[in-house]
């Protein structure tokens, strides 16, 4: 599995990451089984997992932290990345009348240090800021951000789901350089390659990860769109010895700007056959195929 490195920094991730925002949702949720994931991740050269403080209802984590603890030596292997300042209407916190956004140093400085708790670990790979806050105070945020990576508990931040002007704006306000964007792209949901989101987003050397990548399913779903995608999802897959959702990665790994998808099964057998996506060739008329199928016209 190739590797990306991730914006100004150092630090590299698989191209492919493993998304474990599904994982309370399976069946059996016992650390053997989310060992097994993490193995067949890990076998294929997916070193990179992607959480979130609030996956799961606030329970992902610690399904994962469990793994972490019985065998410390895994954390070695992989790349953790976490989000937070989405606070959630829960039952943990009975106190919260709606659900908000915090970007407050304290509410930063707290889930990292939940999220390291949960996960096992004494330091997050990435994080993320989950969602832009409209009350956001550039110069705390920035400044805890800074500290955070300057204490050794974050080796890089970037935001998720964020516009130029929000990226900018917390960017002008730090010291380390913004690492990533995690938005979501998919056939379905093409808006950043042309409302200038993904240029900006190459011009300011952050790397973008795909949410989403698969539409969360809708893109096998039955609609207008799907129906025009699927005899071009079966000749290609066919003709590459493939599977549909592998064609539909490849569409987002054949851009230049390295999108890193992030992809969340839990199904065991497809887990297994993840790393075949980096075998799927296409071209660039094969690429602009599948966007007017989706799209259900020609580009201008």
């Amino acid at each position: 599995m190739r590797t990306v490195t991730m914006g100004q920094s150092d630090i590299q991730l698989s191209r492919l990451i493993y998304g474990v925002w599904r994982l309370s949702e399976a069946k059996d949720t016992s650390a053997k089984h989310v060992r097994e994931k993490v193995d067949l991740c890990l076998e294929q050269g997916i070193t990179t997992f992607d959480h979130a403080d609030i996956y799961g209802d606030y329970e992902c984590e610690k399904l994962f932290g469990k793994v972490l603890s019985q065998d410390p030596a895994l954390r070695a292997k992989m790349q953790l990345i976490s989000k937070c300042d989405i606070a959630l209407l829960s039952e943990k916190f009975p106190d919260r009348r709606v659900k908000f956004y915090d970007t407050s140093a304290g509410y930063l400085n707290a889930s990292v240090d939940q999220s390291l708790q949960n996960l096992s670990t004494d330091h997050l790979d990435v994080l993320l800021i989950h969602r832009p806050d409209p009350l956001m105070n550039a110069a705390e945020t920035g400044a805890a951000l800074d500290a955070l990576i300057d204490s050794g508990k974050v080796r890089t931040v970037g935001v998720s789901n964020f516009g130029v002007w929000d990226w900018r704006l917390l960017q002008a306000n730090m010291r380390h350089p913004l690492a990533a964007n995690q938005v979501e792209i998919s056939l379905l949901q093409r808006d950043v390659f042309t409302d200038g989101t993904l240029s900006a987003m190459q011009l300011d050397k952050l790397t973008p990860m795909a949410w989403s990548p698969l539409a969360g399913g809708d893109l096998f779903a039955d609609s207008p769109q799907t129906r025009r995608l699927a005899p071009l999802f079966a000749h290609l897959a066919e003709q590459q010895g493939a599977s549909a959702d592998h064609v539909a990665l490849a569409w987002l790994l054949a851009h230049p700007a390295n999108i890193m998808p992030i992809v969340g099964t839990n199904n065991v057998s497809r887990i297994k056959a993840l790393s075949a996506v980096e075998n799927i060739q296409i071209d660039r008329e094969t690429w602009f195929e599948l966007w007017t199928a989706a799209a259900g016209h020609e580009v201008p």
